[in-house]
């Protein structure tokens, strides 16, 4: 990096170096630890975050930023709390005037000072991990380990990540070039060229009820490290996670020397439509979405002033066609089902089986085994109610519970959804996964997404109909992910063709710790933005570098030696 200097960048120069080292080496790499454990962050960390979060129930929660016109309170906890925030509805219009006045300085700073800004902001969030932890847990229906795993450190890595590729997409371009033509017999043509970097402008994230910071992070920092300020617009039922991240946010911008306007947040109240009005305003230059295929898809279709970049909904599928561990196989199966009630993009919906069954060291099973087998580790992990919560969490809406009731008339039960009492949340809303098996002609039951936690086991006629089936569900619908389980090296070749024709990633006969739907920043690709599900991939290049622009300018000078 350059010799330039600003107290944020002193502070965060080593972690901005470690980040851009791993995005190059895409090994693992985290500066946040997941442990919640008191010897990690102190005897005290968990409950003093705790105690911050219940300060802001049935309070308002104060931002400072312009245009507020009322306050409203819209989260419906999974858990059944009431939570009672009121958050400052504000004027999108008074928003985007003051992103507009806000961004002058925050143009013209150096990318490695933004770098180091967005680091700040980041650590910033960090010291309130537990306060996050239980906003993201009461908002989403997380259980409380994921919250702060998948709402602290997990997100922060992506946001890390999103800074650190942003810096580097920016800084590949040399500030400065000497360009000199040979012109024949006479004097060479010499130029000096400088090279600026011109921010898109105001970028609007959208984001989804689920996975507030780990699905937000990447855009609001991708924007910001790239000189873009950021409105920011939650699900109206998973609010805090964003006003709190925006609070930090804006305390770091100002204490940074930068208008704390910067970064904004814009919530709806009843009747309003904030997502389609900021997405369609004119100085709105980038919007970042994730949720489902329907508004993403009017999205890129009428956001044309903008570069959209979106995550939806997909069909994620599995091919199972041989093992050489099946106890390991269903259980890490089932832990990739019952993990958050099903409620991740990634999670598998989809799990394509031969009629005749598969090959296992422990001889040949038949689909009807196969299929019990992984119901018996689903039961497993969800048999003891209070163990179960602490995994499957809580669903987060009642359109996902309506959902799982309605679905089981989708094909040949193998495994009812119950309804679980949470031990500590009696009003919380409960289901364990429901396992159902249809035919391979049975697209309509298992080609579209189903949120939540339902699972089609796909009798199909061989494996490479089962690859067949995948290459078409995935043309047809987009996924994140893919599995397969296979002894066969002509099979898993078969499968790597099929996942890099439909541009989703594969994950091969995981058996142990690591599963299909959990991704790592800096060592995975979350998505490929080459399928129906996702046009953009969290976090490359292409996801940072369209978010700004380089602009050159020629001057003429003598010819140099």
């Amino acid at each position: 990096m350059s010799g330039m200097t600003h107290p944020m960048l002193d502070k965060h120069r080593d972690t901005l170096d470690q980040a851009l080292a791993a995005i190059a080496d895409r090994g693992y790499f985290s500066i946040y630890p997941e442990s919640p454990s008191p010897r990690v962050y102190g005897e005290n960390a968990a409950a003093d975050g705790k105690a911050e979060f219940d300060a802001l129930l049935n309070s308002e929660f104060a931002l400072g930023q312009p245009g507020t016109r009322d306050h409203v309170a819209t989260e419906q906890s999974p858990y059944g709390i009431e939570m009672n925030i009121a958050y400052p509805r504000a004027d999108p219009d008074a928003l985007i005037e003051a992103a507009t006045s806000a961004w002058t300085s925050w143009r013209a700073a150096e990318p490695e000072i933004r770098a180091a800004v967005c680091i700040e902001i980041l650590q910033r969030i960090h010291s309130h991990v537990f306060t996050m932890a239980n906003a993201v847990h009461m908002t989403t229906g997380q259980a409380y380990v994921m919250g702060f795993q998948a709402g602290g450190p997990h997100a922060l890595d992506r946001g890390l990540e999103a800074v650190a590729y942003g810096y580097f997409e920016q800084a590949r371009t040399p500030k400065t070039a000497y360009w000199k033509k040979p012109a024949g017999k006479g004097d060479p043509l010499s130029l000096e060229n400088t090279f600026r970097i011109a921010p898109r402008g105001i970028a609007a994230l959208i984001a989804c009820n689920t996975f507030p910071t780990w699905n937000s992070y990447p855009g609001l920092f991708a924007s910001l490290v790239t000189g873009n300020p950021v409105i920011v617009k939650p699900h109206p039922f998973a609010v805090l996670p964003l006003a709190l991240t925006v609070k930090f946010a804006r305390e770091v911008l100002a204490e940074a020397g930068f208008d704390p306007n910067l970064v904004t947040l814009c919530i709806d109240g009843s009747g309003d439509t904030n997502a389609a009005y900021l997405a369609k305003h004119p100085k709105v230059k980038i919007v970042d979405f994730t949720g489902s295929s329907q508004f993403g898809d009017w999205l890129e279709a009428n956001a044309g002033q903008a570069q959209v970049f979106t995550e939806k909904a997909g069909v994620n599928t599995v091919v199972i066609d041989s093992t050489d561990d099946f106890k390991g196989l269903c259980r890490n199966l089932a832990f990739t089902l019952c993990l958050y009630s099903g409620q991740m993009c990634t999670t598998t919906q989809a799990i394509f089986i031969p009629e005749g069954g598969i090959e296992t060291p422990d001889g040949h099973l038949s689909y009807d085994e196969v299929t019990a087998g992984i119901a018996k580790a689903v039961e497993k992990l969800t048999g003891d109610d209070a163990k179960a919560v602490e995994l499957i969490g809580a669903l987060a809406t009642d359109d996902v519970a309506q959902r799982v009731e309605n679905a089981a008339s989708l094909g040949d039960v193998v495994l009812p959804s119950r309804t679980i009492t949470h031990p500590k949340y009696p009003n919380a809303r409960v289901r364990t996964p429901l396992l159902l098996s249809v035919s391979a002609q049975d697209r309509k039951s298992y080609g579209s997404e189903c949120f939540g936690p339902i699972t089609f086991f796909v009798k199909t006629q061989d494996t490479g109909e089962s690859l067949r089936m995948v290459s078409d569900v995935v043309a047809e619908k987009g996924a994140l992910t893919m599995g397969v389980y296979s002894t066969d090296a002509a099979v898993l070749a078969d499968a790597e063709t099929v996942a890099c024709d439909a541009a989703v990633n594969l994950s091969c006969n995981l058996t142990g710790g690591v599963f299909v739907n959990q991704t790592a920043a800096f060592g995975d690709f979350h998505g490929t933005g080459g399928n129906p599900a996702a046009n953009s991939a969290l976090t490359d290049g292409a996801y940072v570098s369209n978010r700004f622009r380089m602009v050159e300018i020629r001057r003429h000078v003598p010819v140099r030696d």
